[in-house]
């Protein structure tokens, strides 16, 4: 663990892993949480989120092969996911809430180290190890593409699926420039969810707050509602009017979501 000048961006050098570290606010103390963030993504999405919850102790990392992780590498599977989200955690308890991808790897975590982690929320977790999610997902189009195409190719495929050609085509070059060149972690992470079930839903013993948003894919949808049924102690939260990215689009809903996570783990 590396500690970095308290004027750099990144507060902390974990293993590689760029974190940026918010402490709860002296009059009102909080609970502790960690934000994972999904696929494409960096721990800036979850911004306005927490600027909304001064309450609480938060903790965000950019992902192994992403944002200002991007030189740590690539994990191969998930269990090397979980394991940067210990060594983030550093033995001290916490929340998480992962959106998307960063979803599954909170739940994974949860099933192996339930001590570590004592509620979790998983916003539109993907399962796409499953019989019935759809093949014509922003993931498996970005895997189809790799057949033929660089991994940059596959993540601006992965990016123009998410976003639409025209958003993707106002970017500012750098940055279409920085998101082609997460091309390797995202493929890394889409073979590794393909593989098999990263975690078992009915084996979970924490408190599990699964979301969604009204205006997601309904296979989002879907796959966040069975994962509330199948939890033991899980529960459903649905954000009215937000697509996949809620955090972004509905940042006060998606607060009040991490704060119910927060007091399940209470």
């Amino acid at each position: 663990m590396t500690a970095v000048p308290s004027a750099a961006i990144v507060d902390e050098v974990v293993d590689g892993l760029a974190v940026y570290r918010r402490g709860a606010t002296p009059e009102v103390p909080g609970g502790r949480v960690v934000l994972v963030h999904g696929s494409m993504d960096r721990a800036a999405s979850f911004l306005k989120a927490v600027r909304r919850l001064p309450e609480l102790e938060i903790i965000r990392y950019d992902r192994r092969g992403y944002g200002r992780s991007v030189a740590a590498g690539t994990a191969s599977s998930i269990d090397e996911q979980v394991a940067d989200l210990l060594a983030v955690l550093d033995g001290r308890p916490a929340a998480v809430v992962g959106h998307s991808l960063g979803g599954v790897i909170a739940l994974a975590a949860a099933q192996r180290h339930p001590a570590l982690v004592p509620a979790v929320g998983a916003f539109e977790a993907p399962m796409a190890w499953t019989d019935w999610w759809p093949k014509i997902s922003a993931g498996a189009a970005a895997v189809e593409a790799s057949r033929t195409a660089s991994p940059q190719d596959a993540a601006e495929q992965f990016m123009r699926r998410m976003i639409g050609d025209e958003r993707w085509e106002r970017l500012p070059s750098r940055t279409r420039a920085e998101r082609r060149s997460e091309g390797p972690a995202l493929l890394a992470e889409l073979g590794a969810i393909r593989g098999g079930a990263p975690y078992d839903p009915a084996a979970l013993s924490v408190p599990v707050v699964s979301g969604c948003g009204t205006e997601s894919k309904p296979y989002h949808q879907d796959a966040a509602r069975q994962l509330a049924e199948l939890a033991p102690h899980g529960e459903l939260v649905v954000i009215e009017g937000a697509g996949h990215a809620a955090q972004s689009s509905h940042p006060d809903a998606f607060a009040d979501f991490v704060r119910q996570v927060v007091a399940r783990a209470a």
